[in-house]
């Protein structure tokens, strides 16, 4: 999917650009492509609340750390933004991959968390990602998350799972932390045709009708 929910097929993707560096700032601006609009930006933790609610963009690029507030970075901004989380993604941009600022901002709230050492063209596909519903990572990042959510506990102890077959249960995981239908495919030696008819028996099952639904079903339970 690339385009936002919210918007018209072919209208570019508003995008909030948070990062308290104005040189990063104006060249992740130049490098995101022709079908991300950027409204506004922020350098500060008021800064980014402030505009984010006067813009209510679709996607929100996100530094982990900034700083103002009470020194909760992009934890922060995201707590202060939480009455928009039904139209306003938050994707997280960091140089940081420390478990710690992965597993904070996604527990925040934000929809996935890439590292700054990706391309603009990398990023841009994250951003239209998430405005579609997925959650994305940088792919060593996931596993962070994964562990940090206790999935196992969660699995046990969740009924509605136990409505999946095994291997619903792993296309299941993997849409659910952003994998396309191709990549599951080749992650679990499946077809494309597969993992398709998986997923529809999936959000069947769960009564569910897309994957945003399912993200956010998953997240809800801790299993991502």
């Amino acid at each position: 999917m690339t385009s936002s929910d919210n918007a018209p097929a072919g209208t570019p993707v508003r995008v909030v650009v948070v990062d308290d560096h104005g040189i990063f700032r104006s060249g992740l601006k130049a490098d995101l492509d022709e079908r991300l609009s950027v409204v506004g930006e922020a350098a500060s933790v008021e800064s980014a609340i402030a505009v984010v609610h006067s813009q209510l963009p679709d996607v929100v690029l996100l530094d982990v750390h900034l700083p103002g507030g009470r020194g909760g970075g992009g934890a922060e901004v995201l707590a202060g933004c939480a009455d928009v989380f039904s139209s306003v993604k938050f994707l997280a941009l960091s140089v940081s991959d420390a478990a710690e600022d992965v597993v904070t901002v996604i527990r925040a709230g934000a929809r996935g968390y890439v590292t700054k050492s990706i391309s603009g063209q990398e990023i841009s596909d994250a951003v239209l990602r998430v405005a579609g519903g997925d959650a994305v990572f940088s792919p060593r990042l996931a596993g962070f998350v994964l562990d940090a959510f206790g999935t196992q506990a969660a699995i046990s102890a969740d009924e509605e799972l136990d409505l999946l077959s095994a291997r619903e249960l792993e296309v299941m995981r993997l849409i659910a932390r952003g994998y396309s239908y191709k990549e599951v495919a080749k992650d679990l030696f499946i077809s494309v045709k597969t993992v398709e008819t998986h997923v529809s028996s999936v959000l069947r099952k769960l009564q569910l009708s897309n994957r945003h639904e399912l993200t956010r079903w998953a997240v809800d339970r801790r299993i991502l």
